[in-house]
Parts: C-alpha cells; sequence; structure tokens
C-alpha cells in the first residue's frame, strides 16, 4: 500500500487540514503529516515541535497516520521519510495554480507526483491566517480547529 506525505506548515492545525488528513487515509491507508518550517512565515504562532504535538493529538483516531517534523524541501522529506506521494488540499482555484506549479516542480526534480484533495465545502473558507488573527483579537475559532488545537489556543491567548 502506498504512504502520502501532506506538507504543510499547519500554524495551527486546523478542521480543514484535518479533512485532507482523513481522506488521504482513506485513498491511501498510510499518511505521514510533515510538519514544515516555511522561511516565507516568520512570524509562527506555534513552534514547531508543539505544532507536531498538537496534530498528533487531533488525528489520533485515525488509523495510518502519522506526524513527523522536517526542516528543508518537500521532496527531501518524501525521500526520508519513505513516501510515495505528495497529498495536497485545494481550495480554490487560486490553490490550484500555486500547488499545479509546485507539483510539476516536485516532479521534475524527484519523480514524485502530487494528488489533490478538494476541501470539503465545510471547510473550504478555512485558512490558518484566519485562524490566527482571530484568536490574536480574542475571538473564538473553536468551531474552525480539532478540539487539542483550540484549548491550546485559549490558554495562549485568554479572553
Amino acid at each position: 500500500m502506498p504512504t502520502a506525505l501532506y506538507p504543510g506548515s499547519f500554524d495551527p492545525f486546523h478542521n480543514g487540514h484535518l479533512d485532507v488528513v482523513s481522506v488521504a487515509a482513506e485513498l491511501f491507508g498510510s499518511v505521514i503529516v510533515a510538519v514544515l518550517v516555511n522561511p516565507q512565515k516568520p512570524a509562527a504562532l506555534f513552534e514547531q515541535q508543539e505544532r507536531t504535538e498538537l496534530i498528533e493529538a487531533s488525528v489520533a483516531h485515525l488509523p495510518g497516520v502519522v506526524v513527523r517534523h522536517f526542516t528543508g524541501l518537500v521532496v527531501d522529506a518524501v525521500g526520508r521519510l519513505g513516501a510515495d506521494f505528495i497529498v495536497k488540499g485545494l481550495r480554490t482555484v487560486g490553490d490550484f495554480e500555486i500547488e499545479q506549479q509546485m507539483a510539476h516542480t516536485n516532479h521534475a526534480v524527484s519523480g514524485v507526483r502530487t494528488v489533490y484533495v478538494p476541501a470539503s465545502p465545510a471547510q473550504s473558507f478555512v485558512a490558518s491566517s484566519f485562524i490566527r488573527d482571530i484568536t490574536r483579537y480574542g475571538g473564538d475559532v473553536s468551531a474552525l480547529v480539532p478540539p487539542p488545537v483550540a484549548a491550546r489556543l485559549r490558554e495562549r491567548f485568554p479572553r
């Protein structure tokens, strides 16, 4: 059975991410959630290790899913972590344009194919950047994130 790598910064991990992981687990049976550091997003809400722990708690109910943190290129993570495919979630046409360019580049340099999972309509608007903004201003995002993430956000940003 092939293994899929679902890479991202996941800062924070939200229900849209959880939806993609769930679908990938159904399709592949084995999924590695790779928590990466995105140098283009220097103002992280959570450190990489903390994001890894929150995701582990959020996906604990999904058999065949493991979480690893990784620094470097996604194609390097694929090789080092033993994945066969990259999985990416798509919310909008804009996501497709960006992800398609990355998918072609990743395939050109590594031969690894990318599989897209469309966001469920209920999750298509959720973005980590919105969650960070709402949380920093005291808003409640508990309907948008898994319970372990909601609890940590409440600890970090009490009302």
